[in-house]
């Protein structure tokens, strides 16, 4: 059976899954992190060409500074103790959301590990920091405008043109999963998942494991994708 090229992952739950146990939220997220690097791994392992996951939203900025710290600090030791044994799986590693507002050690973490990891060829991790769907596709008309007033014309202009002017131009998204238990996508990946299959579990992502992973993948597996038109096959 197929497997889907682009998966999708709302990590939610890391901090509840703490709490839950008497700890601070930040452990979750340490947590989360941890799973993250199994889950990519096996995603690659599985056929998986692109993971996307949503780390940080520009939203997230109103929460706790002490919070708000931690993750900022998370992601540079991410970055600095994890990204070898994705590069030595072949994952590249690509960082979309915006970059003017948040701190230099975090923006310098981003680009290292971008570069270090932009010749791998077997699949790509999508890390959304700092990211909302809105204003990617808000960004990306920004560029668009831009290019017009170059003299680009958009006659025969089409909505898969518009993925060039996104963070990366990645395809589609078939498979969206969301942990935590909650049944809302939060201003994520708006524009790329607009035909995608939606997989939601109560499951905390720090728990989210190998076969979880799985378990969603065989639910899109058996689903009927017919982007608008008619599965002959499923309906005869």
């Amino acid at each position: 059976m197929d497997v889907p090229n682009h998966v999708a992952i709302i990590m939610d739950g890391n901090g509840r899954w703490a709490q839950k146990q008497g700890l601070k939220r930040s452990a979750g997220h340490l947590e989360g992190s941890k799973t993250l690097e199994k889950i990519a791994i096996h995603a690659k392992k599985m056929g998986v060409k692109v993971l996307s996951v949503y780390a940080f939203s520009t939203d997230n900025f109103k929460r706790d500074k002490e919070e708000v710290d931690y993750l900022m600090d998370l992601i540079i030791k991410y970055f600095n103790t994890k990204f070898d044994k994705l590069a030595k799986n072949g994952i590249k590693v690509v960082v979309s959301g915006r970059r003017n507002n948040i701190r230099e050690d975090v923006k310098q973490a981003i680009e290292t590990v971008e570069e270090k990891t932009k010749d791998n060829k077997e699949a790509i991790l999508n890390i959304c920091f700092n990211y909302g769907g809105q204003e990617e596709i808000i960004d990306g008309a920004i560029r668009l405008a831009q290019d017009l007033n170059k003299g680009l014309k958009i006659d025969n202009f089409k909505r898969e043109d518009f993925y060039k002017y996104l963070y990366h131009d990645l395809p589609p998204i078939d498979l969206l999963i969301r942990t935590g238990g909650e049944y809302r996508v939060s201003n994520f990946m708006l524009y790329q998942m607009s035909y995608s299959e939606f997989y939601f579990t109560n499951t905390y992502f720090p728990d989210f494991d190998k076969s979880e992973f799985n378990k969603a993948i065989f639910t899109f597996q058996n689903r009927d994708r017919r982007f608008g038109g008619i599965n002959d096959k499923k309906s005869s």
